[in-house]
């Protein structure tokens, strides 16, 4: 069994906790600061000052220093205990009975009568009815005869519904669901298959169908498809003091060598390109 004494003590301990939960908004925050006064300043402090000293000099943040180990003073008085912070409305409805009572309807204010536009459109259509085409005449018109608009018409704004089917179903079209039994069947690759051994069979079918054709013969136009004109080659112009000196350099190592290179030059001159008909071909 547990002693009396122990009990007290527990009884002692609950009505402290008690006592600390239900502890004021005051007693937990601690008070706000204000700003420094003359009789809060102590000697060794930061702001102690030599000379005449006021209660506004420590009111300046410009001159106000920061304590050792505590926030810096905003300088700003605070107003007193029982001043209330934030925006008082005051209740104008009556309540709850007066909400019950009747029933505040929202009054349209009067609006201001504005100007309707002019209808140019159709004093312009009248005036030429009447036959006036002049700018004077025009003027006139209008004076006499002021057509406006009216804020009534409802023509422009005003479109007919679009006519659609009674059985129309609004919004997307769902996307059509994943075919999981073709793709695990492959079903799709014996399609592929299917359409390429058709393809094929097409191809040999068009393959033996074809007319083989006979033998080509030659014919006066194939001869002068492959007919090279002879070209006249001019002879290249030398100085008459160099004319009987022999050449310097052989590259051939024969001389049939070199009167076949030459040959086949002359035959080749006619599809050549630039001046001395030594350089690319003229056609592909």
């Amino acid at each position: 069994m547990p002693e009396a004494g122990d009990s007290r003590q527990d009884l002692k301990r609950w009505k402290k906790k008690k006592q600390q939960v239900h502890r004021t908004v005051s007693q937990i925050c601690p008070p706000p600061r204000r700003p420094l006064t003359v009789a809060d300043i102590r000697p060794g402090m930061e702001n102690e000052r030599l000379g005449v000293v006021r209660d506004s000099m420590f009111q300046n943040p410009l001159i106000v220093k920061a304590e050792l180990g505590k926030p810096r003073e905003r300088s700003c008085s605070l107003p007193g205990i029982d001043f209330n912070y934030g925006l008082y409305i005051r209740g104008l409805d009556g309540g709850v009975p007066e909400a019950l009572g009747h029933w505040d309807v929202f009054k349209q204010q009067p609006t201001c009568p504005q100007e309707l536009t002019r209808n140019y459109i159709a004093m312009n259509r009248g005036a030429v009815k009447a036959g006036l085409v002049t700018a004077r005449e025009n003027i006139l018109y209008r004076q006499l005869n002021d057509i406006r608009i009216s804020d009534k018409d409802d023509r422009r704004t005003k479109k007919d519904a679009p006519s659609l089917p009674p059985d129309m179903t609004y919004g997307i079209q769902a996307r059509p669901s994943t075919p999981f039994f073709d793709l695990l069947q492959h079903r799709y690759q014996q399609l592929w298959v299917q359409e390429q051994k058709a393809t094929q069979k097409a191809i040999k079918l068009e393959k033996k169908q074809k007319v083989i054709l006979g033998k080509l013969y030659e014919t006066r136009s194939n001869h002068l498809r492959k007919y090279k004109p002879p070209v006249k080659l001019d002879a290249l112009w030398h100085m008459p003091h160099f004319q009987k000196v022999g050449r310097h350099l052989d590259t051939f190592p024969t001389e049939a060598d070199r009167q076949r290179a030459l040959k086949a030059q002359r035959e080749e001159y006619a599809v050549r390109q630039g001046t001395l008909r030594l350089g690319n071909y003229t056609h592909p």
